[in-house]
């Protein structure tokens, strides 16, 4: 039997978080997966759809100058590349360098103490599990007997196909279907909701879904998917939406329609961890029903991002290490869907902050079109909008541009840290850049600030 300190199921981003963080505390560390070192994101996620997206923008840029057929071979074989050159600072040979045992297998529990991989007992004083996520499957009729291709297999095509159906206009499905129409696949993509991105702010998300049409990807919305098959080598999908019964054709089909935890094989009831459909249960300091036992990451939710799974590993390894707990605060958390342009939120919506906040809110526009090095660029620009209460506080932030991703962490900051957003007017951001409409808005902010002062409002009756 093997005893050590800390033993985690699932090496993926939060897994290797918790890893680091207890090796950190000296603690002895056995991280546990089935496939190797780096989960989702490495394999099928973030880094191979990035790689992806980059490819397809130097492309589209280039083909402003030269027409010509792009070689998909030669593209899928430098997404692969990157994806083995990310792989390289997290290998199995990396870990045990830095002192963390990888051991590959299936682990379940056997107690709240003791895991089985393949056989072989463990023994650790705590256990986390950061089994991650797989794609959510629909039951749509004929799916299952055609052969279609998720985020955890298209990467592994040799070359990309002439057309393609797109099941989903969430990130994953609008992310990839976008770089794929710039690399010169024909792309019919299909959501159910009325706009691609249901949970981003409406305004922006049609924005980007109008830029997405205009170069070429072909979008149904308020489209349920009802039938699928395959002939003559073609993917042939039958949807219901707002013209009837239409039929999409395509040489393959990418299902893209969300995630499901991944908890299967661990044996959880043995040892009284509760989970539902969302996920694995636990409390705010990410504990689970058995005590000593921790769980982070996409088989925890609620948002599954691989930046939330490392925030989670790092709470979760402090609060099972250290004599004392700190919650996981949810009300900060940012993410980006790396379109060209970007799309970046945080916060609340402006109809969110409306049904909450009902007129107790103050909402902002500022166009990149403002911007001059926006005015720079040719073509489609974007815009701000910004979510404020009364007193000026940030309540939500989405952007639509150049560098949305990294503009809105500074949105972040100002959030976090519950700074009033007309600060940032006496901020001196470098010009000419995108961040400088942070600078711009904030103007506008400590205007309106100035004008409800009560002194100032008296002087101006």
């Amino acid at each position: 039997m093997k005893k050590i300190d800390v033993a985690i199921i699932g090496a993926g981003s939060g897994g290797l978080t918790v890893a680091y963080t207890a090796k950190g505390f000296g603690k002895s560390v056995l991280l546990i997966d089935k496939n190797k070192p780096g989960g989702e994101c490495t394999w099928a996620g973030c880094i191979p759809s990035k790689a992806l997206i980059n490819k397809a923008n130097e492309i589209h840029i280039a083909k402003k100058y030269s027409d010509f057929k792009v070689d998909t071979s030669k593209v899928m074989k430098d997404v692969r590349n990157v994806i083995e050159n990310v792989y390289k600072s997290e290998s199995e040979e990396v870990l045990e360098k830095d002192g963390i045992e990888f051991l590959r297998g299936v682990g379940n529990f056997k107690s709240k103490n003791l895991l089985e991989v393949d056989g072989e007992i463990i023994e650790a004083k705590k256990i986390f599990i950061s089994t991650g996520s797989s794609p959510m499957i629909p039951p749509i009729d004929g799916l299952k007997d055609v052969e279609f291709l998720t985020n955890e297999n298209i990467f592994n095509l040799e070359k990309l196909p002439e057309s393609i159906v797109v099941l989903g206009g969430g990130a994953i499905g609008v992310e990839l279907s976008q770089a794929m129409n710039r690399l010169g696949v024909k792309v019919n993509l299909v959501e159910m909701a009325d706009t691609i991105l249901p949970k981003e702010d409406i305004d922006l998300s049609t924005m980007l879904k109008e830029n997405l049409e205009k170069e070429g990807v072909k979008i149904y919305t308020s489209s349920r998917a009802v039938k699928v098959l395959r002939e003559d080598g073609k993917v042939n999908l039958m949807v219901e939406g707002v013209n009837g019964v239409e039929k999409i054709i395509g040489d393959e089909i990418l299902v893209a329609l969300g995630r499901v935890p991944n908890i299967n094989d661990l044996d959880l009831e043995k040892v009284g961890i509760k989970y539902n459909k969302r996920g694995i249960e636990v409390n705010k300091y990410l504990e689970t029903t058995c005590k000593g036992v921790y769980a982070v990451g996409d088989v925890v939710g609620p948002y599954m991002f691989s930046h939330m799974a490392n925030a989670q590993g790092i709470k979760a390894a402090q609060n099972a290490i250290l004599p004392f707990d700190r919650k996981m605060d949810y009300s900060n958390v940012v993410w980006t869907t790396f379109t060209s342009p970007e799309l970046a939120t945080l916060g609340i919506t402006e109809k969110e902050a409306r049904e909450k906040y009902k007129d107790q809110i103050r909402v902002y526009t500022y166009s990149y079109d403002k911007i001059d090095r926006a005015k720079t660029k040719e073509g489609f620009k974007g815009s701000l909008k910004l979510i404020l209460n009364k007193k000026g506080k940030v309540l939500g932030c989405t952007i639509l541009g150049d560098r949305a991703g990294e503009i809105i962490s500074e949105v972040q900051v100002v959030k976090t840290l519950g700074v009033n957003f007309g600060k940032l007017s006496n901020v001196i951001h470098p010009y000419p850049t995108y961040g400088e409409i942070l600078n711009k808005a904030g103007k506008k902010v400590l205007v309106d600030n100035l004008m409800n002062l009560p002194i100032v409002k008296f002087f101006r009756k």
